[in-house]
């Protein structure tokens, strides 16, 4: 079957690229036919590879299949304002979720930018995004410590209906914060959480199979 995963995160910078890469790495040895998608980035071109590049590294595709080369904005700013920075056209989400191009049979995973609710387009936001291609669920993304908590409730309030599922990401279950957050999430909030890639994966691995059997 196809699906769609979007990977999110709780604001820019938390690590939504090295979640999407591994995870797609570890699900692929799991047997699913993988794809990677950005459906545009922002970047300092100073900075190294871009997100398009690593993502296309773990899944051994060209940079410009993951994000088409007219979504490259060398600005870092929300796209739409790094489009506009750049004097180039606007971005209507329409053609982000046209150009994302699911391939059949396969689950893809569709990073966004910055936070859910970060612009990605002149007219939408990741959330936006999501709804639009149907997505299967989200993973969010989150630092660990301080601050994962409100993070966590407010992403995952603005992906409603949608399955949310939640990566503490470095976690280090000697750190008392990062563990008090976990159970707190998990046992009062109910928020299904995880903390390795191996684990996430699974996750992902046992919904697609109850769906299959039913």
């Amino acid at each position: 079957m196809s699906e769609v995963i979007v990977v999110s995160g709780t604001d820019t910078g938390v690590g939504k690229t090295w979640v999407a890469a591994r995870l797609a790495e570890t699900m692929a040895t799991g047997g699913f036919p993988i794809a990677l998608r950005k459906p545009v980035q922002s970047f300092d071109p100073h900075d190294g590879p871009t997100d398009a590049d690593v993502l296309a590294a773990a899944s051994g595709a060209e940079p410009t299949a993951v994000c088409p080369a007219h979504r490259w904005y060398e600005v870092p700013l929300a796209p739409p304002m790094a489009a506009e920075a750049l004097g180039r056209p606007a971005i209507p989400m329409r053609a982000l979720v046209e150009e994302t191009n699911a391939p059949p049979h396969t689950t893809t995973l569709v990073e966004g930018a910055g936070g859910a609710r970060s612009p990605l387009a002149d007219d939408g936001d990741t959330v936006a995004l999501a709804i639009s291609l149907d997505a299967r669920g989200v993973v969010l993304v989150t630092p660990a410590g301080l601050g994962a908590i409100n993070g966590v409730r407010l992403g995952v309030d603005a992906f409603a209906p949608l399955r949310v599922v939640v990566f503490l990401n470095r976690f280090d279950p000697e750190n008392d914060t990062h563990s008090r957050n976990l159970m707190w999430l998990r046992e009062k909030d109910g928020f299904e959480v995880f903390t390795s890639i191996r684990e996430l994966a699974g996750a992902w691995h046992e919904a697609s199979a109850r769906t299959e059997v039913g």
